[in-house]
């Protein structure tokens, strides 16, 4: 399929489900090729990109990756590159997530949370970069959360995680501004993501609640909508931040939090 003049190539890390899945659809709706990601290797995982390229009518890859793993995230990138030739657009989507107190949290989690959630972003956007220079051409789109703006107990390595990509986010904002270049970070509170939507069946048992005041009570406890962020809403988001009309948006943590982080 030959690509249009005006057509760039995205990676979206952590991308075959959840929000990574919603922004690689936007994105391809828009008429810009893809690369999905993940750490497995599955036949269903090429079948997902090949479904999304016959929707959309852009070329859409999958390349397997672990985003623990530092030569694998910058090597994503040169895959990429090779396939498609190009990497215009950059989503930092990858991430996990453990909870315990401070005191009791697994030293293995705390690395490997690191590792994915923050050190993987560094590593993607030092190998795009130069590509990104080339082209005169940038965005990257990191996916932090609410997270990254404030702090909740016991998610210390998710909570610094957070942080963390907000921090990197704006100083690649701030070196690259006179590139044509931009990086902003997008701060979502809670996804209704199949992972989610998992949850709410132990939430239930445990609080002995039913569905609906289990998510208004619990879940939701701290988004003043009581409403959960629609994947889709991030990914419409990540899809006009690659506009032009979002050229001088650089640097920023865009709250979509149903107001959680106004308070």
């Amino acid at each position: 399929m030959s690509a249009s003049p005006d057509r760039k190539t995205a990676i979206i890390t952590g991308s075959n489900s959840g929000i990574g899945l919603a922004i690689a659809h936007a994105i391809a709706t828009a008429g810009h090729n893809v690369v999905i990601n993940s750490f497995t290797d599955r036949e269903e995982d090429h079948a997902l990109a090949q479904t999304i390229a016959r929707k959309h009518g852009v070329n859409v890859i999958y390349i397997q990756a672990d985003m623990a793993k530092a030569d694998q995230c910058r090597a994503l990138i040169d895959k990429s590159v090779a396939a498609l030739g190009s990497a215009d657009i950059l989503v930092n989507n990858a991430g996990i997530q453990h909870v315990a107190p401070i005191e009791d949290f697994p030293p293995e989690q705390w690395d490997r949370i690191i590792a994915i959630n923050l050190t993987s972003a560094f590593h993607t956007i030092a190998a795009a970069i130069p590509h990104m220079k080339k082209a005169g051409w940038g965005r990257i789109i990191n996916i932090a959360s609410a997270h990254g703006l404030v702090a909740s107990p016991y998610k210390s390595a998710y909570v610094a995680a957070k942080h963390g990509i907000v921090g990197l986010t704006r100083t690649t904002a701030l070196e690259l501004a006179q590139h044509q270049i931009t990086a902003n970070a997008i701060c979502p509170g809670y996804v209704l993501t199949p992972l989610v939507e998992a949850q709410i069946p132990d939430q239930m048992k445990a609080y002995n609640m039913d569905r609906e005041t289990v998510i208004h009570d619990v879940m939701l406890e701290k988004q003043p909508t009581k409403q959960f962020v629609t994947a889709g809403q991030i990914g419409a988001l990540a899809a006009f931040l690659i506009t032009d009309a979002a050229a001088q948006i650089n640097g920023a943590a865009l709250p979509v939090d149903g107001g959680w982080t106004a308070e």
